[in-house]
């Protein structure tokens, strides 16, 4: 499977707002789940928002509901994460997984449960106090 790409990721000051974007390769098979994670330093990686496909129902950790928007855009295979009224615990680099069918469009079980060998680069993202 080849790695999406994330990109968006930058300084903001608290509450601020940044547009996270996760360009799907055409080379993976069509997914039926995709998420946002994140992993904040000392802290382990978690997911924060995650998507079906399937029929579109979403999942968002407890920390960034209401402040953050998971979407997609098909024809570009783009996932995208809004993130409004940053806060400086937002901090983290976030990174983007698409899962082609182990999670059977389950978007809670791929945030919760995230099951991958390899991680691309992520985008760091740095909300300032």
């Amino acid at each position: 499977q080849v790695q999406p790409v994330e990109s968006g990721g930058g300084l903001v000051q608290n509450g601020g707002s940044l547009r996270l974007s996760c360009k799907v390769s055409e080379y993976t098979l069509d997914y039926d789940t995709i998420g946002w994670f994140r992993m904040a330093p000392g802290s382990a990686r978690e997911g924060v928002a995650c998507l079906s496909t399937n029929d579109g129902a979403t999942y968002y950790a407890d920390s960034v509901k209401d402040r953050f928007t998971i979407s997609r855009d098909n024809p570009k295979r783009t996932v995208y994460l809004q993130m409004n009224d940053l806060k400086p615990e937002d901090s983290g680099v976030y990174f983007c997984q698409a899962d082609p069918g182990r999670y059977h469009g389950n978007q809670y079980r791929l945030c919760n449960f995230p099951d991958f060998t390899s991680w691309g680069p992520g985008t760091p993202v740095t909300v300032s106090s």
